[in-house]
């Protein structure tokens, strides 16, 4: 019998895997390193309304909340799961971070809500139409002139990353879900959103393949990108 098509797929793929989610992310993707970058090309600023698209366990929205204070920053994931450990892990450092749960093609957020969103290791989790409504409900939360910042799977740049990418992230994730990012298309599927100014900023080598940063921004038009007739699938 199929998926029914309101449920998400869990950050490891499997429950059963979720508890080693930040140990497996922290080995594998050089995390440190590509969700600085992330932070690094976001440009945060204590007055900016931040969300971390498909947070998972909340590292890179604590991350964003202690290099800018006074920022309000939100995560968002359709697990609750991992939200209850991304909650526990802010009230433990302090912070003050909201995590709620919705899937990323319905996003419980008024149009224009935020200046900044991130979002890490996601994208590669949906399926090409979910992939356009996440992005289509990223331009309608971003305000004007609003960034978009993504660290995910990208194009290997040789065959060792090829095969790093075929033999981990492919084969653990599937191939229906993951083959346009691997392809590259990714930056695409932002710009036919209506996001604009997309960049490839960074492109890094980790065990699991090629991890790119894009950057974008919202125009400053009112428009919104297309509508949300596609089903309603998250990480």
């Amino acid at each position: 019998m199929p998926e029914p098509k309101d449920t998400f797929i869990p950050a490891l793929r499997f429950k059963r895997l979720t508890p080693l989610f930040d140990p497996v992310v922290a080995a594998m993707t050089r995390e440190r390193t590509f969700k600085r970058r992330v932070l690094d090309r976001a440009r945060l600023g204590g007055a900016d309304e931040i969300l971390d698209l498909a947070c998972g366990t909340g590292t890179l929205a604590i991350a964003a909340a202690r290099l800018a204070p006074g920022a309000r920053v939100v995560g968002v994931d359709a697990d609750p799961v991992v939200l209850a450990k991304a909650r526990t892990k802010a009230r433990r450092g302090g912070l003050d971070i909201s995590f709620d749960e919705a899937m990323s093609t319905e996003l419980p957020y008024e149009d224009g809500s935020f200046d900044i969103v991130l979002s890490t290791l996601f994208f590669h989790h949906l399926q090409d139409d979910a992939k356009t409504g996440s992005a289509a409900e990223v331009v309608r939360i971003l305000r004007p002139r609003g960034r978009l910042i993504v660290g995910d799977v990208g194009r290997p740049q040789d065959p060792v990353m090829r095969l790093a990418v075929l033999a981990t992230v492919q084969l653990l994730d599937g191939f229906a879900t993951t083959a346009s990012n691997v392809a590259g298309r990714l930056p695409a599927v932002l710009r036919d959103a209506g996001l604009r100014d997309i960049d490839v900023t960074d492109r890094m080598r980790t065990p699991t393949g090629t991890v790119e940063v894009i950057t974008a921004t919202r125009g400053e038009d009112l428009a919104t990108g297309p509508p949300r007739d596609h089903p309603v699938v998250a990480k």
